[in-house]
């Protein structure tokens, strides 16, 4: 949370400090596809925020086009390092890294999505929460070239784009002041990202 304030505060208001406002959104949501120690959604989000109380012209397009370039290039790093791992006799750290965020369950769920609906699976994965990784070393143990990917997950990263900003657009338009619409986005995305995980967790015992 401590990042994620930082990464707000850091999206500036002047047109003077608009130069070292968007690279940090870029960075944070560049790392946070690739570890996830950053909360990319609500950064977006919050981010969007901003944005409407900027007189700047362009500021939510420029916020959309940091956003999904960011997630765009951390998504094709992480495979390309898995790529790496997949390719080596004695794998690697990052590969073992995203086999770690993937529970079995859920990768033979993105195993057989995959299979059945190719390139599709990619989209709606990034709008899933947890759903991105499992799809993703579905792809590197299919041995998909980073082409193909790149194909998929290039819409895909788009839709999350615009997916977090119109949160933050609309919790941006609830109030008149920056910070509570900021903190109306960080409900609304901690929501959003946590609601299919509890409703999995309670169908489990009734089905059982």
């Amino acid at each position: 949370m401590n990042s994620l304030s930082a990464a707000v505060t850091s999206i500036p208001t002047e047109p003077t400090q608009q130069a070292f406002g968007y690279p940090s959104l870029f960075l944070l949501v560049f790392v946070g596809a690739l570890v996830p120690v950053v909360p990319t959604g609500a950064l977006v989000s919050s981010a969007a925020v901003v944005a409407m109380h900027q007189t700047l012209p362009f500021a939510m397009l420029m916020v959309f086009a940091t956003a999904s370039l960011a997630a765009f290039c951390g998504d094709m790093a992480l495979y390309w390092l898995g790529r790496r791992g997949v390719g080596s006799r004695n794998g690697s750290r990052w590969l073992e890294a995203i086999r770690s965020r993937a529970p079995e369950d859920r990768l033979e769920q993105a195993q057989e999505k995959l299979a059945e609906h190719d390139v599709a699976v990619l989209v709606l994965s990034r709008l899933v929460p947890a759903g991105r990784i499992p799809v993703m070393l579905a792809c590197l143990l299919a041995k998909w070239p980073p082409r193909r990917f790149a194909r998929g997950n290039l819409p895909a990263c788009l839709a999350w784009a615009v997916t977090y900003q119109l949160i933050g657009i609309l919790s941006g338009a609830l109030f008149s002041k920056p910070w509570e619409g900021v903190a109306a986005a960080i409900v609304l995305t901690v929501v959003v990202s946590t609601a299919p995980g509890l409703w999995r967790r309670f169908r489990r015992p009734a089905k059982a």
